[in-house]
């Protein structure tokens, strides 16, 4: 069973750029990716692996890492 700590997501940060009024704000959102996307990937990966038990900290960080790749 993997057990994780429930983190807080980031707000999204407000960026003025240097060619904007200060009535038009750009909202950017943080790339972290939801701890749902990862657990549904990682649970993938152990399927993928014929549900051998063990490499549950590995499914987790290499889901993790495939959907941060996506993102960038």
């Amino acid at each position: 069973m993997i057990y994780t700590q429930v983190q807080k997501q980031p707000q999204p940060k407000t960026v003025v750029g240097p060619n904007s009024s200060t009535g038009r704000v750009a909202t950017m959102q943080a790339t972290v990716p939801s701890e749902a996307k990862i657990r549904e990937r990682a649970y993938e990966l152990y399927e993928n692996r014929s549900r051998e038990p063990g490499q549950d900290e590995q499914d987790w960080f290499s889901a993790e890492q495939e959907i941060i790749n996506r993102t960038k």
